[in-house]
């Protein structure tokens, strides 16, 4: 067998532009109403995890039975609490749990910044890096991030022009 051909003038994306891309293909499976997210726990450039936001396995999704908190009107970032769903970060820290896998000492690519209650999770679970893509309106959040030892970094997807 022959050496493989590297086609000239395609760029080969970097790591953390490869685990932000499938991020962003986890957050197509949502079943959230107001807004899709998704996560992937990866360590030593491997995929450990992956989550998205939506109701508990089993259940009916928000798209087919409405959702509590856009019928009361709560902004973004309130009332977490009445949610029927759960965020792309706790489904993918249990998806690691329910398979035996391991998180501590990996990173978590977000395709939205992590909430207050997602970010003790992740303290919580070893997580050591988080990088987002979208800002989410939690203080809190930034705030804990800020006394804990985790490394936090706002990604931008590279200009290809």
């Amino acid at each position: 067998m022959g050496e493989i051909e590297k086609t000239p003038g395609l760029s080969r994306p970097g790591w953390d532009e490869y685990f932000m891309q499938v991020a962003d293909v986890v957050a197509r499976r949502s079943t959230c109403m107001r807004r899709n997210v998704g996560a992937v726990i990866v360590k030593d450039k491997r995929i450990l995890a992956t989550g998205y936001n939506g109701a508990p396995s089993g259940l009916p999704h928000c798209i087919d039975v409405g959702c509590l908190r856009q019928e009361l009107g709560i902004p973004s970032g309130e009332r977490h609490e009445i949610c029927r769903g759960l965020h792309a970060e706790q489904n993918a820290i249990i998806q690691a749990a329910k398979y035996g896998i391991p998180v501590e000492g990996s990173s978590i690519y977000c395709t939205v910044e992590p909430c207050s209650l997602c970010t003790k999770m992740l303290i919580n679970s070893g997580i050591v890096r988080i990088v987002y893509k979208e800002p989410y309106p939690d203080e809190l959040a930034r705030r804990i991030l800020a006394e804990s030892n985790v490394l936090v970094e706002h990604f931008t997807m590279p200009d290809i022009n």
